[in-house]
């Protein structure tokens, strides 16, 4: 990725940093998840083990059409959360849809609001996307008001979306366009 400053960050607010996955993120990523793992069941399933974070970061960093965030704590440098924006379509689309996870530590601190200002802001510019998606679980009232802050809209619900958890689940269509976010 080009832009990348001497902090190894994308892009920086006030409080966190993004920056891309690295391999080598894999000890601190999982350590994290284990911790988080009451504030993220039902809803997220990140890697737990040095084997699925590698097959996880490979296909966030080697696939062309995906592009993978850790949001960091500018003071320390830890891990916070992460976003990736999947299936990147251009031409006339130029769409993609969100995934983003906070670390428990990082919760109710607002860091994951300034991380996700900052992904959207490379999404609408050096990735040139025009839309972004938020495919969230009805009761996950934490990410619906993530979203709702960063001015996304609800535009829809899909019953039986996606399979999580070993059934499938219910998802409200949450989504923001660039002259949305300009505003």
């Amino acid at each position: 990725m080009s832009g990348i400053g001497s902090s190894g960050y994308v892009a920086a607010g006030s409080r966190v940093g993004i920056r891309p996955f690295a391999f080598d993120d894999g000890d601190e990523f999982t350590a994290l998840a284990a911790e988080s793992i009451a504030h993220h069941r039902p809803w997220l399933f990140p890697p737990l083990t040095a084997e699925t974070y590698a097959d996880y970061a490979a296909r966030v960093i080697e696939e062309p059409n995906k592009a993978g965030f850790l949001v960091c704590e500018r003071a320390s440098g830890r891990i916070a959360g992460f976003v990736t924006v999947n299936d990147m379509v251009a031409g006339a689309f130029q769409s993609g849809a969100i995934a983003y996870g906070a670390f428990a530590h990082a919760v109710g601190r607002g860091l994951m609001g300034e991380g996700l200002g900052l992904v959207m802001r490379q999404a609408f510019g050096p990735l040139g996307l025009h839309r972004l998606e938020a495919n969230i679980q009805p009761r996950n009232a934490a990410s619906i008001a993530l979203v709702r802050r960063a001015g996304f809209r609800l535009e829809g619900f899909s019953p039986d979306m996606l399979f999580i958890d070993g059934a499938w689940r219910d998802h409200e269509r949450w989504a923001i366009t660039a002259d949305m976010a300009t505003r």
